[in-house]
């Protein structure tokens, strides 16, 4: 058991991420974002945006979002079965009852005539409903029949070789993000070179000063802080320094 909120504020932390940008990329508000990190639930609209927003959020940030999902399932959905629904009883009529019969019948038809024209009303009401007043939840579309699916576009990958020019260094590097997988953990001796690919490379490097980095073909001349340790987070657009905690 862990705590969803603070798990996901230290996550953002660690990476230098601040709401707007998130906002930018997942398509989910502020606010909501906000009310995940401080476990106020009750600000979103119902739990199927909860666990829709959860898990969006937990991927960007290079987290398990079916962990999250879980997590939430475990300590705020209470499943409970609604009791069944019994058909409704017949009545047969004899020939003698007709005449009271056929007036009840009526009084249902009436009823049911009744209910219909409330239930249009109000479908009516919804659809004209303006849509900026009801929230999306990402990656959630309408099903359409006979709709040919679209192919998925294939997110972009950073590609970086880390070569051990000027001497020996040690370094840890996960996919995505600090609590995403490590993907190599030690020390590159000079002379070597070492290869990786995905959306977001979070790289810590003891000695930066002995490396030299090619991100997507490019060299880059020179890293920041080259003489203490340093940490990186490296994507197809952006190559900054990420702050380490004290």
């Amino acid at each position: 058991m862990f705590e969803i909120g603070n798990s996901l504020r230290e996550a953002r932390l660690r990476q230098g991420l601040e709401f707007p940008e998130i906002e930018q990329r997942t398509k989910i508000r502020s606010k909501y974002l906000r009310a995940l990190e401080e476990e106020q639930f009750d600000v979103l609209p119902g739990e199927t945006y909860v666990k829709g927003f959860l898990r969006s959020y937990a991927e960007y940030l290079g987290l398990d979002g079916q962990l999250y999902v879980d997590e939430f399932n475990s300590r705020y959905v209470t499943g409970e079965e609604e009791p069944p629904i019994r058909p409704a009883r017949r009545e047969t009529v004899g020939r003698r009852g007709r005449g009271r019969g056929g007036g009840e019948s009526r009084g249902i038809v009436l009823a049911l005539a009744g209910i219909a024209a409330v239930t249009a009303l109000v479908i009516a009401a919804w659809r004209a409903a303006p849509e900026n007043d009801q929230p999306t939840i990402p990656n959630l579309g309408t099903a359409k029949n006979d709709a040919t699916p679209k192919p998925k576009r294939k997110a972009p990958k950073v590609t970086l070789v880390a070569s051990a020019a000027r001497g020996n260094t040690w370094l840890e590097i996960h996919r995505g993000s600090l609590a995403g997988r490590t993907i190599y953990r030690g020390t590159l001796e000079a002379g070597q070179s070492r290869r990786f690919t995905g959306p977001r490379l979070w790289v810590y490097a003891r000695a930066p000063g002995n490396l030299r980095v090619k991100i997507n073909g490019r060299l880059r001349r020179s890293l920041p802080g080259r003489g203490a340790p340093r940490a990186f987070m490296i994507t197809p657009q952006r190559f900054r320094s990420v702050r380490l905690a004290a």
